[in-house]
């Protein structure tokens, strides 16, 4: 893709379509072009206040808004002004500007896509098995039409493009359309199984359409080679190259890469690349999947009215059943067996059972309670409220024993302590949390200064910090090699 000058600009004519005032100047943007096609190109302030103010929905509508809206479009490059000095009898009129206005091109096309868009259905779109069939029998050409002049070729290329863009458009606008929420809502209707039959047919005939002709699409894809389809390619493009154009001038490079890249689009589509599955499978899926939607609707549908039905003559037994009874007694033990337990409730968890005989019954084993929670979003469960605990003792117990740890670890230190140092090669067999006490104290100062604080408050720094010598300190637990760091204590410390 080619980055213009034209294609990074931002478009400020669309604007108005998304403007805080939307509603008023597309409805102005719209009389202009309902106007132009009438071949009137120019209007005035008064014939636009007229027309918006004349509906109910602009019943408020004033001049002064009409006149800042003509402004805000004649800003947007929407509109074209020229003013108009025909009737002007005084200065004074002069200065006050009366304007006509134009509609400018732009406006002109963007208004043409609004109404496309806002025509944009898709009761017209179609699965038809016929366009497959075209696609086939001009791909079956492609070998014989390579041969042939630029006019054959160009025209060939636009038959398969405008029909396999069809077919692309077709499936797409109808697949959204059968999936839809509205679609949902109809099948789910008595009035959807007076056509269910129908549209599986034509469902099905388009499935065996995609079976029929896919797959020889399909190999005439593969059979293409890189020189068929480069020669189909520059020819196309030397024809629409000579066609003469007063206002655009055409990229040969650009239509180049443009039919190149529609080939490959419509290969990918047929065919299945570097392991991504082709869009005619992922399609024929679709309409698999939609066949077992539109039946599994069906059969709810018919199902309840089945179900209706067998109900209704089960009542009609039932009422028969009661009349026959003796009396009033014989009536009451059958509706206690009727209506005792209409739909009882199933639970299933891990219950624990004291016997694993099936003859036992469920009375013959302890009750299991079961706790049942509601199924409401509002429902909380119930709190209950705790006194604040006195933690006293506890806070004094842990305090007693952070003071014992610091006293051991200070008669510890005093222990190893000569002439106001620790040499790690001068230490005895130490315990785990000895090595890893003195580990620890050893690991602050070099990660600081070279000074550490332990503690209870001494201050203390490696001596020698950049020592080359090695040592071997002895633990109950194993041995280890280090550096023969020695820590100094300051005098503080010592006393």
């Amino acid at each position: 893709m080619q980055l213009t000058e034209k294609l990074m600009k931002p478009i400020k004519e669309t604007t108005y379509l998304t403007a805080e005032n939307a509603r008023r100047y597309r409805v102005i943007l719209r009389f202009f072009y309902m106007q132009y096609e009438k071949i009137k190109y120019w209007m005035e302030q008064e014939e636009i206040y007229r027309e918006l103010s004349s509906h109910e929905e602009f019943a408020d509508y004033t001049v002064d808004q009409c006149r800042q809206d003509l402004d805000s479009l004649l800003g947007w490059g929407n509109l074209l002004t020229m003013q108009d000095t025909k009737r002007v009898t005084s200065i004074e009129a002069f200065k006050n500007r009366q304007y006509r206005y134009q509609l400018a091109e732009y406006s002109v096309e963007i208004e043409r896509m609004t109404i496309r868009l806002e025509k944009l259905f898709v009761e017209g779109a179609s699965l038809e098995p016929t366009l497959l069939e075209k696609i086939k029998s001009e791909m079956a050409k492609i070998f014989r039409i390579s041969e042939g002049t630029p006019l054959e070729v160009y025209g060939w290329w636009n038959d398969l493009n405008n029909d396999f863009i069809r077919l692309n458009q077709n499936y797409q606008d109808y697949m959204r359309d059968l999936n839809s929420a509205r679609a949902e809502e109809l099948m789910k209707t008595t009035q959807f199984l007076t056509y269910k039959d129908k549209l599986i047919d034509y469902l099905r005939s388009f499935v065996k359409g995609l079976q029929l002709n896919v797959g020889m699409i399909e190999n005439l894809m593969k059979q293409v080679t890189e020189e068929v389809a480069e020669q189909i390619f520059h020819k196309a493009v030397e024809y629409e190259m000579s066609i003469p154009r007063l206002d655009t001038e055409l990229d040969p490079e650009e239509l180049y890469e443009k039919a190149k890249g529609r080939f490959i689009s419509m290969k990918e589509w047929f065919t299945e690349c570097n392991g991504i599955p082709s869009e005619a499978s992922r399609l024929f899926d679709m309409t698999n999947e939609s066949i077992r939607k539109i039946t599994r609707y069906a059969t709810r549908i018919s199902e309840q009215f089945t179900n209706g039905a067998n109900r209704k003559e089960e009542y009609r037994k039932l009422c028969g059943t009661f009349l026959s009874c003796r009396d009033i007694s014989e009536a009451h033990c059958l509706s206690a067996v009727v209506f005792g337990v209409e739909r009882p409730l199933h639970l299933k968890g891990g219950m624990e059972r004291t016997t694993d005989s099936i003859n036992a019954g469920i009375y013959e084993e302890p009750a299991c309670v079961m706790e049942i929670v509601p199924r409401v979003r509002e429902y909380r469960e119930r709190t209950e409220r705790s006194h604040i605990r006195e933690y006293g003792t506890e806070k004094e117990q842990a305090r007693k024993e952070a003071m014992e740890k610091l006293k051991r670890e200070r008669m510890m230190m005093d222990s190893f302590l000569k002439e106001g140092e620790i040499d790690f090669a001068m230490l005895p067999v130490l315990k785990q949390n000895t090595r890893n006490l003195l580990l620890r104290w050893l690991a602050k100062a070099l990660e600081g200064s070279g000074t550490g604080k332990t503690e209870d408050g001494r201050v203390y720094r490696v001596e020698n910090p950049d020592t080359k010598e090695r040592c071997v300190v002895e633990c109950e637990d194993g041995a280890f090699e280090m550096p023969a760091f020695v820590l100094k204590f300051e005098e503080a410390g010592n006393s």
